[in-house]
C-alpha cells in the first residue's frame, strides 16, 4: 500500500515560523537596515508584537536557565522573563517598534523668527554596548522663520522619547533627533545639546560615578552665526 504524503500548506508553515523571522524577511526583502537603533514599526503586522513579546520571553527564559537561576523555586524571578520581554518591548526599547507619535504641525501665522529654546527635558535610553541605563537632559533650540511649522513644546519631549527609546549610543541618538525635528520643522536653524550619565561607566567597568557625557549638533544658521550658537549656549540652565 502506498504511503500517504501530506503536505503542508503555506498558512501552516507560516504559524511554526517565529514571528521575528518574518519580520527579518520583510526588512531583507525591502533592504532596510534593522541597527538597534533603527525603527522598524512600518514592518510590523497587527498583533505581531504580542507574539514577538511572547517569543522574547521564552528566549529570556533561556538566558536565566543559562545563568543557572532557579526561576521554579524562586519566587523573585519566577516570572522574570515575562517582565524583561515586556520592558524591552513595551518600554525601554519601544521606539523601534512603534510608530512616530501623533505631532499636529501649525503654521507660523504670526512670523516669528526669535530663538526658542526647549528644556531640559529628561530622556532616558539604554547603551547599544552592554543595554545599561543612559539617564539624561536635552535642550532644543530652533530659530524659526515664516514657512517653519509649530509644534507644541510637549511635543519635542515626545518626538525625544521616540528616539532615545531605542538601544543608542548618545552620538547617534541626537543626530537622530535632530534630522527628525529638522524634517518636521523646517526652521532656519536647530541646535540640541545633551548631557547624559551612562550606567556602562558607573556600573561596570571603571565604575566612575561622576562621569557624564556632553555633546551637540547644530543645524542650519547655528552652523554659520558663532553669536547665535553663544546666545543658545549662554541661555541654556548650568548643567550638572
Amino acid at each position: 500500500m502506498p504511503m500517504k504524503i501530506t503536505t503542508l500548506s503555506q498558512d501552516a508553515i507560516d504559524e511554526g515560523t517565529p514571528v521575528s523571522v518574518k519580520i527579518r524577511e520583510r526588512l531583507a526583502k525591502a533592504r532596510k537596515r534593522f541597527n538597534a537603533n533603527d525603527n522598524i514599526a512600518q514592518f510590523i503586522e497587527p498583533g505581531e508584537l504580542e507574539k514577538l513579546l511572547d517569543e522574547v520571553e521564552v528566549k529570556m527564559q533561556g538566558v536565566l536557565d543559562s545563568l543557572v537561576i532557579d526561576t521554579v523555586g524562586d519566587h523573585n524571578t519566577n516570572n522574570t522573563a515575562r517582565r524583561v520581554a515586556k520592558m524591552y518591548l513595551n518600554e525601554v526599547f519601544n521606539g523601534r517598534y512603534v510608530q512616530p507619535p501623533n505631532i499636529t504641525e501649525f503654521p507660523n501665522a504670526e512670523h516669528l523668527n526669535e530663538l526658542m529654546i526647549v528644556g531640559p527635558i529628561t530622556v532616558r535610553s539604554a547603551c547599544s554596548h552592554h543595554f545599561c541605563p543612559v539617564i539624561g537632559k536635552i535642550w532644543i533650540g530652533v530659530l524659526p522663520n515664516e514657512h517653519t511649522n509649530v509644534i507644541g513644546l510637549s511635543k519635542y519631549a515626545r518626538l525625544a522619547e521616540w528616539v532615545m527609546g531605542r538601544p543608542q549610543i548618545q552620538e547617534e541618538a541626537v543626530v537622530q533627533l535632530a534630522d527628525l525635528i529638522m524634517e518636521k520643522t523646517q526652521p532656519d536653524g536647530l541646535a540640541i545639546v545633551m548631557e547624559a550619565s551612562h550606567f556602562c561607566m558607573s556600573w561596570r567597568g571603571v565604575k566612575d560615578m561622576d562621569s557624564k557625557m556632553i555633546n551637540s549638533v547644530m543645524r542650519g544658521v547655528f552652523l554659520k552665526n558663532s553669536a547665535l550658537r553663544r546666545e543658545f549656549l549662554a541661555l541654556i540652565p548650568q548643567k550638572g
